[in-house]
């Protein structure tokens, strides 16, 4: 009776065992769970969050989910995998992503886009004047961020005329919070206003306004985006010393990262060539095509790119879905 019982305790052992096994085995999607995402409120960051949930959900038989938000607000729901994938994270840039990191809470993976920039910008005709359009140049010796401690009044904000204005991002992204400090340790604080759009389109909006009416704006601005590729703008060199390279990884949540293999092994291998990126987000905004149809656009004009993510299986399924 005592053996039997063993054997039988052994059975049962065995058998959870190999029930946790097919149940690892069967991998996230394969067990109902959704993968998702964080709802980014970028061009680029939207046009990748949809590329990869039709990858994942065509290629990999993955619900998924998009769940709206800043991007600070999306980095803690990352930290406590609330959310599974952030499909755009400037790594290093926030403290948010910065303290899971440390604490083994998130994980950047592969590199979805290489040679991206950042800065503050001006236009250029605000330095060199543009001829063509009888603009003078107001600010020539203009070249660096501290320089902007002379030109506030080329920069006047209507607000407060005393003041220059400066673009920050909208409130809520991470850059906001870098630019402010920017101010401070440039001791523009006192004599630049700290504008903060409430959204991204409305700072694009504020940039093509004041440069089809050539006047000067001061702001804070990235690629890749499709505003780069219609005004012609100078980036303002920073202090002596100051490296602002850019990483942007995939950024998931720790417990998918182990949990979910299969599908790590795709985002691992993301990547969008920025000329090409910068391309359809300028085609994005030309031609008025939201971001979920340009994402199916993309993956049927472009199987070269993303075949080389996914199995070949994979492939096979979202091709025909496509």
């Amino acid at each position: 009776m005592k053996m039997n019982k063993t054997l039988l305790t052994t059975l049962f052992a065995t058998s959870l065992l190999a029930s946790a096994g097919a149940t690892q085995a069967a991998g996230w999607c394969e067990s109902g769970k959704p993968v998702k995402f964080a709802g980014l409120n970028w061009e680029s960051g939207m046009l990748l969050t949809d590329v990869l949930q039709i990858v994942l959900e065509k290629g990999y038989n993955c619900k998924t989910d998009s769940l709206p938000g800043n991007s600070i607000t999306m980095e803690n729901a990352l930290g406590s995998n609330d959310i599974q994938i952030f499909a755009e994270e400037w790594v290093g840039r926030s403290e948010v992503w910065n303290k899971a990191e440390k604490a083994g809470k998130v994980v950047g993976v592969g590199a979805p886009v290489v040679g991206a920039i950042e800065g503050w910008y001006v236009p250029r005709y605000v330095i060199e004047g543009d001829a063509k359009r009888k603009l003078e140049a107001k600010a020539p010796d203009l070249k660096t961020i501290a320089d902007l401690a002379k030109y506030s009044a080329v920069f006047k904000d209507q607000e407060e005329p005393a003041k220059g204005r400066f673009y920050n991002c909208p409130a809520g992204w991470t850059c906001e919070l870098d630019n402010s400090e920017m101010l401070k340790s440039y001791g523009l604080e006192s004599t630049y206003t700290n504008f903060r759009p409430g959204t991204g389109p409305a700072l694009d909006a504020a940039v093509l306004s004041s440069y089809k009416r050539g006047e000067p704006i001061l702001f804070y601005y990235w690629s890749p985006t499709p505003l780069m590729g219609q005004v012609d703008l100078v980036k303002l060199e920073e202090k002596p010393g100051v490296n602002k390279s850019v990483t942007i990884k995939v950024g998931l949540s720790k417990v998918f990262h182990e949990q979910a293999p299969e599908l790590v092994a795709v985002l691992e291998k993301v990547n969008l060539p920025i000329d090409l990126l910068n391309q359809n987000l300028a085609r994005m905004t030309k031609e008025r095509i939201e971001s979920p149809k340009l994402a199916k656009i993309f993956l049927k004009e472009h199987p070269e790119i993303w075949h080389a993510w996914v199995s070949d299986d994979a492939a096979k399924k979202i091709d025909a879905a496509l």
